[in-house]
């Protein structure tokens, strides 16, 4: 059985561990070992994640079986002031995909957001990514493109997509 819940700071090192192991297996393919590391670093350093979670309204969600973690997701709500709720990130571990963990997550956050009054979802996924069918398949449409400059060099190359809640 899953359980999913509220991360808070003592549940960093998990997150952390989560993205050691899912960033070079979602990513490898498609981008250098440098912007692997140097994304992973930017985004799950303790100090990047303490001001998502303090300073950038982020939360995080991990979901667990009986014996191991195997995924988490953040997300922020009324992202901008709009009624959107901002999906930043979802990975799960390669050897729990396709078994329900994805659509537990993003299923909990589209209940929250609802509870909030949002009516859209909104997240940004790498062009290349696979990850791309799993949001079309549920229910999200490609609204646009984004080129973001994160430093060093590297850039993200996003499909912007949404999904509307009614």
């Amino acid at each position: 059985m899953l359980h999913i819940y509220n991360a808070t700071s003592s549940d960093f090192p998990i997150i952390q561990e989560i993205a050691y192991i899912t960033w070079p297996d979602t990513f490898g393919a498609i981008l250098s070992k440098e912007q692997i590391s140097y994304m992973v670093e930017m985004m799950y350093s303790t100090a990047a994640l303490t001001e998502q979670t303090t300073q950038k309204k982020h939360q995080y969600l991990l979901v667990k079986d009986e014996t191991k973690h195997l995924g988490y997701a953040s997300y922020e709500l009324n992202y901008k002031g709009l009624s959107k709720t901002k999906i930043h990130k979802i990975y799960i571990l390669p050897e729990a995909q396709g078994k329900g963990v994805g659509k537990l997550l993003m299923n909990t956050i589209t209940d929250i957001a609802r509870k909030n009054q949002d009516t859209i979802l909104s997240l940004n996924v790498n062009r290349d990514n696979a990850a791309f069918d799993f949001y079309k398949n549920i229910g999200f449409e490609k609204v646009g493109e984004e080129n973001i400059d994160i430093g060093d060099g590297f850039l993200m190359e996003d499909f912007i997509m949404d999904k509307k809640l009614v």
